[in-house]
Order: C-alpha cells, then sequence, then structure tokens
C-alpha cells in the first residue's frame, strides 16, 4: 500500500445528500400535473441541496392513516432506499407525527416533509433578524407536536408500576416544556421587531407604496433591481428572497417605495404563513400590487390562482393589482405535452398530453379583455418592455398619489409629460 504524500490533497466537502420523492395523488389527478407538482419538489430539494435519485407516487383515495403509502409501495420505496444508499425520502404533504415516526422506523432513513422541507430553505434564506426569528419559530412549532417518540430509547428503563411515569415520558415533558418556553420567547420577540416594522412604516406616509408579489421563481427580484437599481439577491432557485426589501424608486420624478416580498407557492405552510406576519404586512399595507406571474410555466395560471388564493388568506385580495407577465423569451408555444422522466414510478405512459398553447399575442388579447386593464409582458432578463412597463407603473403610481396625498406634493398630470 502506498504511502500518502505530505502534498497530498483530500476532498473535506460533506457530501451531497441523495433524495427519494413520493408523492400520493388523488385518483384523478392527471399524470402531467402529478409529474409537474413532483418537478417542483425535485426542485425544492435541489434549492435545499438535496440531489434526487428516484420518484415514486402511488395513487390513493386517500393516503394511509400508519405509513402514508401502502404496503407494497412502502416495500418498494425501502428496496430502492437500501439499495442505491439514498440518505432521505421526501413526501409531497405533510406527514402526521405517528406517520413520520412509523417511515423513519420502517426506511430507516431520514424522512421530510414538503412543510420541513420549505422551513428548512426558508432558514437557509434567512438573513434580517426579523426573518430568522419568523424561520425559528415555524421551525419550533413544527417540532413541538412530533417530539414523542424521539425519547424511545428511555421508555425500555422501566420505573415502578403501570400508573408511574418512566424516565422516557418525563423527558419528553421536559422538551415540550423547553420548546413551548422558546416558541412564547419567539412571539415576544417578534412583536418586538413588528413594533419596529411598524414604526418603519408609518415613517414612509405620504408615499406610494408598491409591493411585488407572485408565485417563487418569477423573477421578482430581478424586476425589483431593474427597477430601483438595487443589488437584491436574484437566483433561479425557489425562494431566493426572504426577506423584505423596500428601496425608493423614482420614475419620471414619480417616487414610490418598491418592495420586493417573499414568493408563495403550492401548499405554502401556514405556520410560515402566520410566522411571516411582519413580512406580509409589506403586501398587507402596500398601495399597489404587482403581480408578477412566469409566462414560461405550463401552469402559470395555476400559479396566479395560488397567489390570489393567498392574498385572501392575508386579507390583500382586494387592493389595486397590475399583472406582469414575465419570462416571455422562454416561452414555447410549440409545447404539446410533457417530457416523462425515465425514473417515475408510477406513471401512465398512454397519458393524454396537454393541449396546443395559445401565442403570446393570443395570450395578451384574452387577459387585457379579462382584466380590462393593460397587461404588460416582460422579459426582465432580456430587459424587454421594460419601458412600458415604467410607464404603466408611474401612471398608476401617480393615480394613486393624486387620490390618496393630494396635500403631500401632489403630481400634476403634466409634470409626467
Amino acid at each position: 500500500m502506498a504511502k500518502a504524500s505530505k502534498h497530498d490533497t483530500y476532498e473535506t466537502a460533506p457530501e451531497a445528500e441523495t433524495a427519494v420523492l413520493v408523492a400520493v395523488p388523488d385518483k384523478r389527478q392527471a399524470d402531467a400535473r402529478t409529474q409537474e407538482y413532483l418537478d417542483e419538489l425535485a426542485f425544492l430539494a435541489e434549492t435545499a441541496g438535496a440531489v434526487v435519485t428516484k420518484r415514486f407516487i402511488q395513487r390513493l383515495e386517500k393516503p394511509d392513516i400508519r405509513t402514508f403509502v401502502g404496503e407494497g409501495k412502502l416495500a418498494e420505496i425501502k428496496a430502492y432506499v437500501q439499495h442505491s444508499g439514498a440518505s432521505m425520502v421526501i413526501f409531497d404533504d405533510d406527514l402526521s407525527p405517528s406517520q413520520l415516526r412509523n417511515l423513519e422506523a420502517e426506511l430507516q432513513v431520514k424522512i421530510v416533509d414538503r412543510s420541513l422541507l420549505i422551513i428548512d430553505i426558508f432558514a437557509s434564506r434567512a438573513k434580517s433578524a426579523t426573518a430568522r426569528t419568523q424561520v425559528e419559530l415555524a421551525q419550533y412549532q413544527y417540532l413541538l407536536p412530533r417530539l414523542t417518540g424521539l425519547w424511545t430509547h428511555l421508555d425500555k428503563q422501566r420505573g415502578g408500576g403501570v400508573s408511574q411515569r418512566g424516565p422516557g415520558e418525563t423527558e419528553i415533558e421536559t422538551d415540550r416544556r423547553v420548546v413551548r418556553d422558546r416558541i412564547d420567547f419567539l412571539k415576544e420577540r417578534l412583536k418586538e421587531l413588528d413594533k419596529q416594522s411598524q414604526t418603519q412604516r408609518k415613517s414612509r406616509t405620504g408615499t406610494v407604496r408598491v409591493a411585488l408579489v407572485g408565485y417563487t421563481n418569477v423573477g421578482k427580484s430581478t424586476i425589483m433591481n431593474l427597477l430601483s437599481r438595487a443589488d437584491v439577491f436574484a437566483e433561479n432557485k425557489l425562494f431566493a428572497t426572504v426577506d423584505s426589501t423596500v428601496r425608493k424608486v423614482v420614475l419620471e420624478t414619480v417616487p414610490f417605495l418598491l418592495s420586493d416580498t417573499v414568493g408563495f407557492i403550492r401548499k405554502l405552510p401556514t405556520r410560515l404563513i402566520e410566522s411571516f406576519k411582519s413580512t406580509l404586512d409589506e403586501i398587507r399595507e402596500a398601495d399597489l400590487l404587482v403581480h408578477v406571474v412566469d409566462i414560461s410555466h405550463p401552469s402559470f395560471e395555476e400559479h396566479i390562482a395560488v397567489v390570489n388564493d393567498t392574498l385572501k388568506d392575508i386579507g390583500a385580495a382586494d387592493k389595486p393589482t397590475l399583472l406582469v407577465f414575465n419570462k416571455i423569451d422562454q416561452y414555447d408555444a410549440e409545447i404539446t405535452e410533457p417530457e416523462y422522466h425515465t425514473d417515475f414510478e408510477g406513471m401512465n405512459a398512454d397519458d393524454e398530453g396537454l393541449t396546443p398553447r395559445p401565442t403570446l399575442d393570443q395570450l395578451q388579447a384574452t387577459y387585457m379583455a379579462k382584466l380590462h386593464d393593460p397587461v404588460i409582458f416582460i422579459s426582465a432578463q432580456e430587459r424587454t418592455n421594460l419601458d412600458e412597463l415604467r410607464a404603466l407603473l408611474t401612471r398608476h403610481v401617480t393615480a394613486i398619489h393624486n387620490e390618496r396625498y393630494p396635500a403631500v406634493h401632489p403630481i400634476r398630470e403634466d409634470d409626467e409629460e
């Protein structure tokens, strides 16, 4: 055996975790939609730093109460995990505490559900004190009902009679008390931070506030950078922006405040919405919303619906809204059916393809007729139609300013020319 040279180098970076994806869709859900949802889950996993090696689906009327998937499918997943050495299994739904424990006991690898995956990504993206506190609160709220079972190794230490508590249960109760105390502390901390945010927002009185909203990864941060010349982190990953960023923008002598907010997503965990209250206040208190849509995504209309539903949940659905379709440079009207994955267990090979997509001109005519307002189709990356976007923003901000703040440096229509 050759002796290693003192000049040899060794790889010290941790190996990427490998993940198996699992979905249990309704029996009526189309295969193309199931694939799309798992594509999004794969994107989430990759954003969190995992490498996806396999996908499994099982169509059930309702998930198995004990292990979420049926006994046969669980055996398939277990066999693949043992053969491939996958380090985790990710489910596209939330698992109950008992399902989580049963799956961990059966598969002997890390089990991650959709909520935990999203919370983990938020934790890696949070930079400000407020965002870090919000994420930590969501983490502890997720952990609390799942503490049972973490101390099962102590349950074997029998102590006393039937009615007496063993060390395991005592340890669980101690942990629960610690977690509850931490949750209470974080809630109080968020109240303090929220008061500071409210003070900052009150100081902006007299200035129109505009908030960028949309599904995650639609290009909001790129648009923010172009309009405000700010250096906001933008990346082709989900939840690149978790902290809200506010910048002053002046378009044709018309000033307003523009905020970039966290992107929404299908099945966004309720506890995250609750934890991010102060961040979402930027949306609730905005005078105008700019709803950015990724027109190149095959399910952009569903994404619009998800964002509208989330806005309704946080009490911001009635605000004036501009619809901005981004990524027209990536739109492909020739796509007629999805490209199925060869590693996708459970797909129906002869599923019908998607219907042909309309052209961009047809989409623009349809949405302009539907909304009775100009709809902007842009490419932030290629800077296509940005002047039209600036002009539309200027017109709407001017109208809102003159209506709401007539005594504060009113803007005359001839000032725009």
